[in-house]
């Protein structure tokens, strides 16, 4: 349902308000369906909001957004679906190692998907998290030394 909607709903994104409502719904569909999902996703929020200068909110198509100060380290949408920007290279690497995909829409940058459907996978959701808190750290220390 989530790919259907985003590949031939896309133009709800303009219309004020849809995105939040439709991702209100998926999470009500989350919640009934697969409620350990958003077990998952609030255990990662808490997971990343004990590192140094991070932050959460709501990110712009839906989904908790996480953060190192102003530098996005990826978002979580309400049925589990993790969105990281990382490098090309590390992109490569990642998904060499099969746990990863393409970005749902992305597919050429380095943003990666994951789905977090167990607890294991929480752990390495919060593993790839790190590699992209820890590209943020760099990114932000040359800019801003």
């Amino acid at each position: 349902m989530f790919l259907f909607v985003i590949k031939y709903l896309k133009f709800l994104k303009i219309i004020p308000g849809a995105v939040l409502i439709f991702d209100s719904w998926l999470m009500l569909w989350t919640l009934i369906s697969k409620p350990d999902i958003l077990d998952h996703i609030d255990a990662i929020e808490k997971g990343v909001l004990g590192w140094n200068n991070t932050n959460s909110g709501l990110h712009k198509y839906g989904g908790l957004q996480l953060n190192y100060t102003i530098h996005e380290l990826g978002h979580v949408h309400s049925n589990g679906l993790l969105d990281i920007p990382l490098s090309r290279k590390l992109k490569q690497k990642l998904l060499k190692e099969g746990r990863v995909q393409h970005h749902h829409t992305l597919v050429n940058t380095g943003w990666i998907s994951f789905y977090i459907k167990t607890n294991e996978d929480k752990n390495y959701a919060i593993k790839l998290l790190e590699l992209s808190y820890q590209s943020s750290l760099q990114r932000y220390k040359y800019h801003h030394p």
